[in-house]
């Protein structure tokens, strides 16, 4: 044996073992394994954990998807598209609305030029057209008898002259009556006349007692037939002054009474007819606040215009009077208990009516200064 020979590398750890074709490689199990940790083991590997396949799920292989095929998207994917989008749409119309209310709109212009006052200084008082009478009321005709409309005359506009008929009611009882008063008084007379004579041709024939006696016949039958004559008048109302008919709430047919005729809407009892005076001239009834009455000029020295409400008429007024009483402001709302206690003192004004639009009742702005 040569010493020469060079002598094969010993390595002190061992050679590595090439794996057999086809098999699959082997790790190297440890000499030592705790015997606790193996029961483990085999207890995990006997009962298999929540949520791991079992061997029939591990088995089982999904079908090959077609080529060219792609998965379906999930659910939500879409339903967070579909959130974004509504979040966009909400956003676009919220700067929409956003831009379209916040453009300045300019303000319509008035239908009417608004009252102004025509003085330097002056008191504005609400006024309300009114007849011109010496109580500025309107004149409220009922009838004294009730029954039924046969007739009505009036028309609403219609200038009258005193005595004018406006309606008559059904009169047959009293058209009987007063016919029966009248032959009464024709009887008393006729048996006071045959008295008279027969006295006259022989005093001795009729004592002077029973002529009397028929002479106080004839004049209570007078008297009857005057009652039921004036009676028979008051169903035929005519107009008591010159005036205009202002409001008819009479109809043939109509049952009325001496309270007027019943409105069955405001089941109220109304004026058969409505007058005022002559309308050349009417007055404006201004109701000034009480806390504004001291400053009201004095009765020289006070004028005053009418701005009629919705046009640029104005009219000039004549001072009349005052009505030296504050009262509660219920005539220009028509009720009888105000939610505000607004005290007012009336101050009368008149004006010359001509072409003026006005009517009884109308509202219109009155503004008083001095001169």
């Amino acid at each position: 044996m040569n010493s020469n020979e060079p002598k094969p590398e010993v390595n002190s750890t061992a050679p590595e073992l090439e794996p057999a074709a086809g098999k699959p490689e082997t790790k190297a199990i440890a000499l030592t394994l705790d015997p606790k940790a193996a029961e483990s083991k085999s207890a995990a590997k006997a009962e298999p954990k929540i949520g791991t396949k079992s061997k029939a799920d591990a088995e089982f292989k999904p079908e090959p998807r077609a080529a060219g095929t792609k998965p379906a998207p999930a659910k939500a994917k879409v339903g967070n598209k579909i959130i974004f989008a509504v979040a966009a749409i909400g956003i676009l119309a919220g700067l929409a609305a956003a831009y379209i209310f916040g453009l300045e709109r300019k303000a319509q212009p008035p239908v009417f030029k608004p009252v102004s006052n025509p003085f330097e200084s002056a008191i504005y008082a609400n006024g309300m057209v009114e007849s011109d009478l010496p109580s500025g009321e309107n004149i409220n005709i009922f009838p004294q008898v009730s029954g039924p409309i046969t007739h009505v005359w009036a028309q609403e506009g219609q200038a009258v002259k005193a005595g004018t008929l406006l309606f008559a009611i059904e009169d047959s009882v009293q058209r009987a009556n007063t016919e029966l008063a009248s032959a009464n008084l024709k009887l008393a007379r006729d048996q006071y006349d045959k008295d008279r004579a027969s006295y006259e041709i022989d005093p001795r024939s009729v004592s002077k007692d029973m002529l009397e006696t028929a002479e106080d016949a004839v004049g209570q039958a007078a008297a009857a037939f005057k009652a039921a004559n004036a009676l028979l008048h008051y169903y035929s109302v005519a107009a008591p002054v010159d005036g205009v008919v202002l409001a008819v709430n009479a109809a043939v047919g109509g049952y009325v009474s001496s309270q007027g005729n019943y409105d069955t809407y405001t089941e109220l009892f109304d004026p058969l007819v409505i007058m005022s005076g002559p309308q050349d001239y009417m007055e404006v009834r201004c109701y000034v606040d009480e806390i504004l009455v001291s400053r009201l000029p004095s009765h020289w020295h006070i004028q005053a215009q009418m701005q009629i409400t919705g046009t640029d008429i104005k009219v000039p007024l004549e001072f009349v009077r005052v009505q030296p009483y504050i009262s509660p402001k219920i005539e220009l709302s028509n009720e009888k208990q105000e939610q505000v206690d607004l005290r007012v003192l009336p101050v009368i004004f008149r004006f010359e009516k001509k072409d003026a639009p006005v009517y009884p009742g109308q509202m219109v702005d009155v503004f008083i200064g001095q001169k």
